[in-house]
């Protein structure tokens, strides 16, 4: 714990410059203060001769600069966040910005508002001694308070990194330190006592403020939000003006932490451009709209830390003018759809589990419903999905259609708060056919997006005018894609160009090489293929590729999406067998989660129950299955794995074994994470003994 004492506002600038120039005269440059200096020579001359900086496309340094992509097809001039947002306060300034439930009631903020208290939360930590480059950690659920916080960070000259609420105090600490946090703002007691438990091993934090919870318990340096706020009053507009009008557009701003799925997180760093850039471009390629043509409302309730939700609910709400509202944070625990049904949004993005728990959800809803409703929202999904996929615009189809959709399907998409939705996106992982068909069958269609952390989330995106079934779009203007070490059907490595594309890994050298070719294109590590029209279509992933022992390729996701489609008792489906002489597979049920800790547990879901009633049996729960290797639910499962087995694309792509795991996979049992994607070397880690079994000879 730091000693106690008056927090003191400190500018790193001059003190760096200092010592740069004491190295520079004894000639004992360590390599990051010869990139300061070279970047500060870059600098002079650009202001004393009006010379362009000839900096690197990437860097790994926290104050490092990168040469921005501009070409003809994006010369748009590049603009701070700062500037963003002052563009839009003279648009929007009176529009309601930020909304969050207190007591049971909607509490707004304006855009005007919304900027007065960032400018305070920028005030605040740099009275606190927020350094220049070092970072502003937010542990938390979305919140105005979250998005005050990250803005007022990146005004201050700081940088803001989101922290996963799911993480453990280790992996806490390892961010924090990366990242050189000096200020890190906590929600709860929950997650300060976290950080408590770390603080003497962090040499860079000097203070903590906790957001939502009273202290109970006084500690130096940690302070209430509201104490926070009021911290930095006797710092003038003139100081903070200083440093905000000091930032450049390609200097980082945001750090993003990849998920660590293939190794320790690696801090994605972000540039003024890629924000500003991105948030106006890649958002309209989607039809956003700006609030002078229509205010867009969103809720937010995806993890702040993810860029998916951190560019589609923060940077772009302040680009266009969207009014946020801020689901609670039980939202994944089923609150969410009753805030959906409050907000009634313009648009809504999920990740590709979400949209899947809805429509599981719908199912069992179904399931539970009388004989005439579940025919006649059977008749309706059927007429949707087939005008849906197969455009059919008879008269006498299009007006049966119209019936159904207002007798039957617009009443499902009130129910689920979407009857005033325009754009339904999803992204950060493939869709399955089945969840795209399910909500086609309810006149939803879910665009896709594309990307990752290092392309400041979407880099191609499909939208009401620009969309084909499976396809997640086109490259957003200014924005290029290209296809290496193409096989025979056409399908390679995805790589990238623009002004999305990050500016490298904080501290990795060598993992930012590794990111980029020779001419600068980031590497994606997905496999795609492009159409005659330039619609991208991901269709696997490089490391996740299975090599069989007899040197055969085998993508995993298709046979996994089939076998799930084909026994809808399915949660998950693994595939196993790199380096292995056949293919074999690990698969968990569905079942009910438990309402408070969003736990999987060994109740089975309406859907699944009538799964096994169809076949025969009187299982509930999962244990009952698994202990009693259930005859009639494995036989059936059996025989859905035959049927898939049967439309293989040759032997070697065949299931020849499979077990059922006594417990469905989740974030907690490390299975998945925090976006809920499949982290496959944890799982195989994991159930070793039964992946093993499966090879015994």
């Amino acid at each position: 714990m730091p000693n106690s004492g008056e927090p003191l506002m400190k500018t790193s600038q001059d003190e760096n410059a200092q010592n740069i120039s004491e190295s520079f005269e004894n000639g004992t440059f360590t390599d990051a203060q010869t990139a300061r200096r070279d970047s500060l020579l870059h600098l002079e001359e650009t202001q004393d001769e009006g010379r362009e900086p000839t900096e690197s496309l990437w860097t790994s340094l926290a104050d490092g600069r990168v040469r921005l992509r501009i070409d003809n097809s994006c010369p748009q001039t590049p603009i701070t966040v700062h500037q963003m947002f002052k563009d839009s306060l003279e648009k929007y300034g009176s529009l309601n910005a930020l909304a969050s439930k207190k007591n049971g009631k909607w509490e707004k903020i304006t855009f005007s508002e919304y900027y007065c208290l960032s400018r305070k939360a920028a005030k605040g930590f740099l009275k606190l001694g927020l350094e220049r480059f070092h970072s502003v950690a937010i542990l938390g659920f979305n919140s105005p308070e979250w998005f005050i916080s990250a803005v007022g960070a990146v005004f201050a000259g700081g940088i803001v990194t989101g922290i996963y609420t799911t993480n453990s105090p280790e992996a806490c600490h390892y961010i924090a330190h990366d990242s050189k946090t000096n200020i890190m703002v906590v929600e709860n007691q929950k997650q300060l006592d976290k950080i408590m438990q770390i603080w003497n091993r962090l040499p860079h934090l000097k203070a903590v403020v906790l957001y939502k919870d009273s202290i109970p318990k006084r500690y130096p340096n940690l302070y209430t939000m509201e104490e926070f706020l009021a911290l930095g009053d006797d710092v003038s507009d003139t100081t903070l003006d200083d440093i905000i009008n000091s930032q450049e557009p390609n200097q980082c701003c945001v750090l993003i932490y990849t998920s660590g799925t293939t190794g320790k997180p690696k801090g994605a760093m972000l540039s003024h451009d890629n924000i500003t850039w991105t948030s106006a471009h890649c958002s309209r390629a989607g039809e956003m709209q700006p609030a002078e043509v229509q205010q867009e409302s969103i809720v937010s309730y995806l993890p702040l830390s993810h860029i998916a939700a951190q560019i589609y609910d923060l940077w772009t709400g302040i680009k266009w003018g969207e009014q946020v509202y801020f689901a609670e944070p039980d939202a994944l625990k089923g609150s969410l759809v009753n805030t959906l049904k409050e907000v009634q949004p313009t648009s809504h993005m999920g990740v590709p589990r979400v949209w899947e728990k809805i429509m599981e959800k719908l199912k069992d809803a179904s399931a539970q419903s009388g004989f005439m409703k579940k025919k006649m929202l059977s008749w309706a999904m059927s007429l949707s999905l087939e005008r849906n996929v197969s455009c059919s615009s008879s008269d006498l189809k299009q007006f049966w259609m119209r019936l159904a959709d207002y007798f039957v399907l617009s009443k499902v998409r009130n129910a689920l708060g979407f009857s005033s939705c325009q754009k339904h996106f999803s992204g950060a992982a493939p869709l399955n056919t089945e969840t795209l068909y399910f909500f086609l069958g309810l006149n939803i269609t879910l665009y896709e997006a594309y990307g990752m952390s290092e392309t400041t989330g979407p880099h191609c995106l499909s939208g009401p005018t620009n969309h084909r079934q499976h396809s997640c779009g086109k490259p957003a203007p200014g924005c290029r894609v290209k296809l290496v070490d193409k096989d025979a059907e056409g399908n390679g490595e995805i790589c990238f160009w623009g002004r999305t594309v990050f500016m490298g890994y904080l501290n990795m050298e060598d993992k930012t090489k590794e990111a980029f070719d020779e001419d600068g294109w980031l590497h994606s590590g997905d496999l795609g293929k492009l159409d005659k029209d330039g619609f991208l279509y991901v269709t696997g992933r490089i490391k996740d590729l299975i090599i069989t022992a007899g040197g055969e390729n085998v993508p995993p996701i298709p046979i996994e999406d089939a076998v799930k489609k084909e026994l809808p008792i399915v949660s998950n489906a693994m595939v196993i067998g790199d380096k292995k002489k056949f293919l074999s597979m690990l698969l968990t049920l569905k079942t009910v989660l438990d309402p408070d800790t969003s736990e999987p547990t060994d109740i089975l879901t309406e859907q699944a129950r009538d799964f096994c009633q169809k076949t025969g049996s009187k299982a509930t729960k999962v244990s009952e299955i698994v202990t009693t290797r259930d005859q009639a639910i494995y036989q059936a499962i059996q025989e859905g794995i035959n049927k898939v087995n049967m439309n293989a694309t040759n032997r070697v792509h065949c299931i020849q074994k499979w077990i059922v795991l006594p417990r469905d996979f989740s974030i907690s049992g490390g299975e998945l994470g925090p976006t809920m994607k499949l982290k496959r070397l944890a799982v195989l880690e994991k159930y070793r003994t039964e992946v093993d079994s499966f090879y015994e000879e």
